[in-house]
This record gives C-alpha cells, sequence and structure tokens, in this order.
C-alpha cells in the first residue's frame, strides 16, 4: 500500500509488491491472482487501516451538535494525513479504477458502502442535513486532502482548520 502511494498505481506488480514486502519471489500471486485482485485487497486493507479509532469517536460523541460536525470532518482529515502515502493510495486507486472496470467494481462498492455508513452516522448522531449533505462533506474533506497531499493552494493554512472552519459554513 505505501508503493501503491508512493510510486502510484502502474508501479504495483506482483513482483514489486513481493521486493517491498521483502518476502520471496511469487508470495504475493499466491494470494492475488490478478494485479486486479491485488488492488481490490489493498483497497480493503487501506479502508481499515484507516477506519476511525472508537475512543476518538466517542470523545467527539459528546461534543454539543453545532461543533461535533466541524470536528468529525476535522477528525477525517487528520486521519488522512497522518498516513499520506495510504492517502494518496486511495486517490491511485480511484485514478486506476477510471482505467480498470476490475478496479472499479470492488472500489466502487467499499466507496458506496463507507458513504452509506456515514450518512447513516450523521443521522443517528443527529447532525444537521442528510444524504446530500453528507455527500457535500465528502467532497468538501476530498478536496482538501487533494490539496494537502499534493500542491498546496494555501500551505500556510493547516488542513484540519481548514475543514471544520468549512464543514461549520457548510452546515449553516
Amino acid at each position: 500500500m505505501e508503493l501503491l502511494g508512493r510510486e502510484g498505481a502502474r508501479a504495483v506488480t506482483h513482483r514489486a509488491v513481493d521486493a517491498e514486502a521483502r518476502v520471496p519471489a511469487g508470495t504475493c500471486a499466491n494470494y492475488f491472482r490478478s494485479r486486479s485482485d491485488l488492488l481490490a485487497g489493498m483497497a480493503q486493507r487501506i479502508f481499515a487501516l484507516l477506519a476511525p479509532d472508537p475512543a476518538r469517536l466517542d470523545e467527539l460523541s459528546r461534543l454539543p451538535t453545532d461543533d461535533a460536525g466541524p470536528a468529525y470532518a476535522g477528525y477525517v482529515v487528520e486521519r488522512l494525513l497522518a498516513r499520506p502515502n495510504l492517502a494518496r493510495a486511495l486517490v491511485e486507486l480511484r485514478l486506476e479504477a477510471t482505467r480498470s472496470p476490475d478496479v472499479a467494481h470492488p472500489l466502487t462498492e467499499l466507496l458506496r458502502a463507507g458513504f452509506d455508513a456515514d450518512v447513516d452516522f450523521h443521522t443517528t448522531r443527529g447532525l444537521p442535513g442528510g444524504r446530500e449533505h453528507v455527500l457535500r462533506l465528502h467532497h468538501l474533506v476530498d478536496g482538501i486532502v487533494l490539496d494537502a497531499l499534493t500542491i498546496p493552494l494555501a500551505p500556510d493554512i493547516d488542513p484540519v482548520t481548514q475543514a471544520r472552519n468549512a464543514t461549520r459554513t457548510l452546515d449553516r
């Protein structure tokens, strides 16, 4: 996954993964029959590694509703930027999915299931707005993270603070 985030989807081959993991040649192919299967497996693992910390979610759940939305959005940005190669790997997977239907299908399922879970969480928590609002929050966070991972337009502005402030504005 680090390889994917560091060098891009085209660098991901069974041999390259074996070399990165320092395992005997052919090991990766024993677990993933095709490159598409390998990328799909990477996507599942990335989502697991980037999952929120239950203790942090518990802490955030105690915030007043007006502060909770911005805090949750800030936490998502914080989590993604704490593991920049994993965040880049997600971007790479999304780009690869536009070129490969074999990658698009499992990645689409993962992304949409995650989105549906976010909508359920948002609604259950009693945060303002519904499904469309959560979609806008996803777009907001995706843009802030992409900007921070690539060429920041305003490098002097903290992305986590930016996510909180933008979400507060969006929640009005």
